[in-house]
């Protein structure tokens, strides 16, 4: 999941509008900021579902990164993290939560790759990426809903607040849709390397759509 994760942090933005936008997609891509490197690391890994064309790719062995145990205890050292920077408690637990939401999304949308705990066997996934219009209706409906919610949270300071947040959600949704059926690149390093760029850039414009427009409220 892409765009779901990232309609996480601006749900996030609704209940909590003084927290940055840009650390609530950073929480809500966390377990992939650690996945890719451990990708590159050869820690975990991934592998191509043979005679298949969407949804072709599925994690392998990524319990550090996305099992449910090591997301809570990531997403408590995140929230931890801000707490000892903002002494904000409401905005801490927002983040936990925000974090912990990636494995539930992850399930949606993934075939079973998902474990409960580091080296599980049992594995979970209810593949909505199998359906691509399944897809567009409930990740892209996610999307939808949440980048228009922002919208009508903030307002843009100047046209610029205008054009980098448009252009960069429509930017967003056509990568998105080309990422259904072509999936990530399957090659360690291609695929580590090229994630954390596209996910930096993605956090990197969140911080700064959230400079460029104001809070409503």
């Amino acid at each position: 999941m892409l765009v779901g994760h990232l309609a996480a942090g601006f749900v996030g933005k609704r209940l909590e509008p003084k927290l940055s936008l840009g650390v609530l997609v950073m929480a809500a891509l966390f377990a992939d900021f650690i996945f890719f490197p451990l990708l590159l690391l050869g820690i975990e890994n991934v592998a191509v579902v043979p005679n298949v064309t969407i949804n072709r790719v599925v994690g392998h062995d990524i319990g550090y990164s996305h099992s449910l145990l090591m997301l809570v205890i990531w997403a408590g050292l995140f929230a931890a993290v801000y707490f000892w920077r903002q002494r904000q408690v409401r905005a801490a637990a927002l983040l936990f939560a925000v974090v912990l939401s990636h494995w539930l999304l992850d399930v949606i949308s993934h075939r079973p790759d998902m474990p409960l705990v580091p080296g599980g066997k049992t594995l979970f996934g209810l593949g909505l990426w199998n359906s691509i219009p399944a897809t567009l209706l409930v990740e892209g409906g996610f999307w939808l809903l949440a980048a228009v919610m922002y919208a009508r949270l903030t307002r843009p300071k100047n046209r610029l607040g205008i054009f980098v947040f448009w252009i960069g959600a429509m930017l967003l949704t056509l990568v998105w849709f080309v990422n259904i059926s072509a999936s990530m690149d399957p090659d360690r390093v291609s695929g580590g390397i090229g994630g954390l760029i596209s996910f930096s850039l993605v956090t990197a414009w969140a911080f700064w759509i959230d400079g460029l427009r104001a809070s409503r409220l």
